[in-house]
């Protein structure tokens, strides 16, 4: 059955106030500000699409008043540019958020001052597609890269494979990998030391 409520123009209260859900899909080709974070060259040719639940809920409050509130799971597999090899690397990004709404821009300034909680105003035609692609930028790594350790299990594996058999294998220590930022540059070092030579 079709939903009542249009994601991209939601009435917020309406939404609350119902305890409804909506959930969905949406191509990386409708979410501009996250595609321009896929690298050029050697993206896949087909990207993965955000998935998403939302959930609305109003909570009563002493006086007959009531807290409107949204609450956001979303998750995206996104190739970006590891910043040590400079080919992409999918980013596995997830967001769960809890968002209360208050009548006018006062209020939010006033509780954001006093409360944690996340506060935005009440709207008719809130862009629920807007505000998930806000919420996965906000939570995308600072510096995308491989993960090293796994990358060099896996080549020592190889390499292992390529013996003959019985033959020993040398001992690497582990790895050491410092990041130095400066801004969203990365210099990643990496360490490995040849195999252990036993003392004669």
């Amino acid at each position: 059955m079709k939903s009542e409520f249009n994601p991209l123009k939601l009435d917020v209260a309406a939404f609350a106030r119902a305890q409804a859900n909506l959930a969905g899909e949406w191509p990386l080709s409708e979410l501009e500000r996250l595609r321009a974070y896929v690298p050029h060259e050697g993206a896949p040719a087909t990207l993965h699409p955000v998935r998403w639940v939302v959930r609305g809920e109003q909570r009563a409050m002493r006086g007959g008043a009531h807290e409107v509130w949204l609450h956001l799971d979303a998750s995206l597999s996104l190739p970006m540019e590891c910043q040590r090899c400079l080919r992409p690397v999918d980013e596995q990004v997830t967001v769960q958020r809890s968002v209360r709404f208050v009548a006018d821009e006062g209020t939010a300034a006033e509780l954001d001052a006093e409360s944690e909680d996340d506060v935005l105003v009440l709207s008719r035609a809130f862009d629920l597609r807007w505000w998930i692609e806000d919420e996965l930028i906000l939570e995308l790594p600072l510096v995308p890269r491989h993960n090293p350790n796994r990358r060099n299990r896996q080549r020592y594996a190889l390499e292992a494979s390529t013996l003959p058999h019985n033959t020993p294998q040398p001992q690497y220590t582990k790895e050491i990998v410092h990041v130095l930022f400066a801004g969203q540059k990365v210099v990643l070092k990496l360490i490995q030391n040849g195999p252990i030579q036993k003392p004669h």
